[in-house]
């Protein structure tokens, strides 16, 4: 990660999957709602979505952990040499994105046909992210003060997505913790952007890295950060309510007024056999 690409490609892997998380779970509390809280389960679309997901974080973490060891300024796959350690900064990325494809595992497992634990895709990615936060919270020892500064509050996306996933790992399905996750990724993946930006700047002209100033503005531009991610939850889960409604409305009517013909026709008959075991 030691230029703007190599923030830019975390920073598009969580904002991806956090706009995707904040459609695919309104969508699905939609649905569940939809059913007047019966024990149907769910379509098979949303398990192959899983299925695709886990899919893409497995890919993902893969094209990191290649990216990360055979740059060609890369380790290459050596932690050791004749001077001693090799890039262990690029070692510690790989290490963060292997945690994210076992999630990715974990996730594909989940919907499989095998017998595995209720929760074990949350728990795995729990664990990702809570291994994401301590390695990075160990990364920027003996950096420059803003350096320091804007890692720290990556760390409070990560570590706050790594508490709320653990308790969606015991409180299924609960709506809240899925959305308020969705905006903690948007956030983290926004946030690495703009520490490239900050760190690499694109037009060359460096940011002082012991001005308080600019530790100041990059903390209030953290809760702006916030702010925006806040929005396209809000949007996106506004998006899907009036989808559902618009388009979901009509096959529910359509559904309930089967129902209903199929009960009156079932109600006729047996009054008809009634009246026959009568004349009989």
């Amino acid at each position: 990660m030691a230029n703007f690409k190599g923030h830019a490609l975390p920073g598009t892997f969580f904002f991806l999957f956090g706009f995707w998380w904040s459609m695919k779970y309104p969508l699905r509390h939609r649905w569940k709602k939809r059913q007047h809280g019966t024990r149907q389960s769910l379509p098979v679309f949303f398990n192959r979505i899983d299925l695709i997901e886990g899919s893409l974080k497995i890919f993902f973490a893969f094209v990191g952990i290649m990216a990360e060891q055979f740059v060609p300024d890369g380790p290459h796959a050596h932690l050791l040499n004749d001077e001693g350690w090799v890039k262990l900064m690029n070692w510690q990325h790989s290490t963060m994105y292997l945690f994210f494809g076992i999630s990715g595992i974990a996730d594909v497992l989940s919907v499989s046909s095998l017998s595995v634990p209720v929760g074990l895709d949350r728990l795995a990615l729990s664990l990702a992210l809570f291994i994401e936060g301590f390695l990075f919270y160990f990364h920027v020892h003996n950096r420059p003060a803003l350096d320091q500064h804007i890692h720290s509050l990556l760390l409070v996306a990560v570590f706050g997505g790594a508490a709320s996933t653990m308790l969606e790992a015991f409180l299924r399905d609960n709506n809240l913790l899925e959305v308020f996750r969705s905006s903690l990724a948007i956030l983290q993946g926004t946030w690495f952007y703009q520490i490239g930006i900050v760190l690499y700047p694109l037009n060359g002209k460096e940011w002082n890295q012991e001005d308080h100033g600019n530790i100041m503005f990059i903390t209030m531009c953290y809760c702006w950060h916030y702010a925006v991610a806040l929005l396209i939850v809000g949007v996106n889960y506004s998006s899907v309510w009036w989808f559902t409604n618009r388009y979901g409305g009509k096959q529910r009517t359509d559904l309930e007024i089967s129902l209903r013909k199929t009960n009156q026709s079932d109600s006729i008959s047996q009054k008809a056999l009634l009246q026959e075991s009568d004349e009989e």
